[in-house]
């Protein structure tokens, strides 16, 4: 079968807009993230931070651009920060919004409310405050279990959905990981878990930066690591970090109820060979119809700072 040619018209706009990309593409493909993280800062329309009560909790945000909306859900042991790189390739056509999740960064810290549906409609509804009815969701680590639940509660205001590196609580062999002994922090919670910890956050994430990572050297850079430390050192940061994983049973719960409806919508999944492997696309094509997994080689857990080169072409493309 021979393709249909485009018209005119639509041939120069898509090559305005491919051509307007290769630049930061051809940056990251040659030098990485660190460089990266410099276009990020200088490149692009200007990157907001802003603050709104929804849900009965303050998020911070930051929003970039205009256009149809992209959100972005950072995991544990980062914050919104780990999408700097990602924002100005895609907001000059998008309105792209960065969270930081219930109980991270900036966003407030309270007692409760950290399942992940819960989470998703705190996402929810700071999208509909912006004055939003459908989006384009990304999500990794913690992040892909909160794009998930929203991808599954509000199927038809979620045009495409993103799953980087982790699992889904309750879909398949979930306890397989669940119960993994490399995976003990998952089950590292309560008084003395915090007690051991405190004043000691950069030692206790230490062990996930460098241990999910295929090369350590290639994982979170130092300053980041410095950032997510003091973050995650703020009071009520490591209880609401502890909080997300002690809620994985109830999580395992909704996600087995909620994939009794099949999602319809285009679904990437993402992950590392040397991290989740096939274990989350065999996951995403029990919940889903539509699934493309691909498998980054070489690559651990941190997907955007260990594979910047192959992890956000595939990212800038499939969400354009």
């Amino acid at each position: 079968m021979t393709a249909m040619p485009l018209h005119a018209t639509s041939f120069h706009t898509i090559r305005r807009q491919v051509l307007s990309t290769l630049p930061a593409l051809a940056a990251i493909t040659a030098f990485g993230s660190t460089v990266t993280s410099a276009i990020a800062a200088t490149a692009g329309p200007k990157i907001q931070d802003r603050y709104a009560t929804v849900n009965g909790v303050r998020l911070h945000y930051r929003i970039a651009g205009q256009g149809s909306p992209i959100v972005l859900l950072h995991g544990y042991a980062e914050t919104g920060h780990m999408w700097t790189p990602l924002i100005p390739l895609l907001a000059n056509t998008h309105t792209v919004i960065v969270p930081d999740l219930r109980g991270a960064g900036d966003s407030a810290k309270p007692a409760s409310g950290y399942d992940k549906k819960n989470m998703a409609v705190d996402i929810h509804e700071l999208v509909k405050s912006l004055g939003f009815d459908r989006v384009r969701i990304v999500g990794h680590d913690i992040g892909l279990m909160v794009a998930y639940a929203y991808a599954a509660q509000f199927p038809q205001e979620t045009e495409r959905l993103v799953l980087m590196d982790a699992f889904l609580p309750g879909i398949g062999n979930w306890e397989n990981v669940w119960l993994l002994r490399d995976l003990w922090h998952f089950h590292f919670t309560g008084p003395t878990a915090l007690a051991l910890v405190e004043g000691r956050e950069r030692i206790y994430f230490e062990h996930f930066w460098n241990d999910f990572a295929a090369d350590p050297k290639k994982s979170i850079p130092e300053a980041d690591r410095k950032r997510y430390a003091k973050a995650y050192g703020q009071p009520g940061g490591m209880q609401a970090g502890f909080a997300y994983f002690k809620n994985f049973e109830q999580d395992a719960k909704d996600f087995a109820a909620l994939s009794a409806t099949t999602l319809n919508m285009p679904v990437l999944v993402l992950t590392g060979e040397k991290a989740s492997g096939q274990v989350l696309i065999d996951q995403a094509k029990l919940v889903a119809t539509q699934v493309d997994g691909r498998i980054i080689p070489g690559a651990g857990h941190w997907l955007m700072e260990e594979a910047p080169q192959q992890v956000i072409p595939k990212l800038v493309g499939f969400l354009n």
